[in-house]
């Protein structure tokens, strides 16, 4: 089995290469296909230096800033995994967790699952943050009748034939509610296992803002009931 890890990087010249290194040090065959989203702050500097020939490595270049959604489609053309696992570049997720999203997929128990932020050890988070992402969570559970802990988790991992087979449309962060709203739709449950989170502040780098809610709030409601 597998795992194709997929790092979508968008200035992020300062953790590049240490989350690089950690998804390296996991004990499971995978191949890493990382996407520079129109970087501008030299991350796509440092990536062009590496030397990935002959690796289990394979980097993608966009010209533009298209956001995260966007870096996935591209990332999923060129997987060649038997799942598939997204694995932010900003070293809020610790790669070593994914082995714990594998183990309902090894005992055969689910073909998608969610590493959930909230039932596991956690830096704590921006209260607003809390709640926005309890908020978007709770109304995902009654949307679509389920009880996710936290729909808008960074860490999911899937069958590489469900997630290429769903056209999802969104291109930034509205990729959380659209894949999971169209998962759901198709009467598969989500498995969640916790895992650890380490939150950054914003002078870190954080780049999910109050307007992303929004946006995913209204994906929600627009992908249960139109689409």
């Amino acid at each position: 089995m597998t795992i194709s890890v997929i790092i979508c990087v968008y200035n992020e010249k300062k953790t590049i290469l240490e989350i690089l290194k950690r998804v390296q040090k996991t004990e499971f065959k995978k191949e890493i296909i990382v996407v520079d989203d129109g970087s501008t702050d030299g991350t796509a500097k440092i990536l062009k230096k590496l030397k990935t020939k002959g690796t289990n490595i394979k980097i993608l270049f966009k010209n533009q800033n298209q956001g995260k959604g966007a870096a996935i489609r591209t990332a999923l053309k060129h997987t060649q995994g038997d799942y598939i696992v997204i694995q932010d570049a900003d070293l809020e997720y610790d790669p070593q967790d994914i082995k714990k999203l594998l183990k309902p997929i090894k005992e055969g128990k689910a073909e998608v699952v969610y590493g959930s932020r909230f039932t596991g050890e956690r830096r704590n988070m921006f209260f607003w943050h809390f709640f926005a992402n309890q908020f978007l969570t709770l109304m995902t559970d009654i949307l679509f009748n389920t009880t996710l802990s936290d729909m808008e988790t960074g860490y999911k991992l899937f069958k590489a034939k469900l997630i290429k087979g769903i056209k999802f449309k969104a291109n930034r962060f509205d990729f959380e509610p659209e894949i999971t709203a169209r998962i759901l739709k198709k009467k598969i449950r989500i498995y969640e296992v916790p895992i650890s989170y380490a939150g950054r502040e914003y002078h870190e780098g954080k780049k999910i803002m109050f307007k992303d809610g929004i946006i995913a709030l209204f994906a929600l409601f627009k992908y249960r009931f139109f689409n």
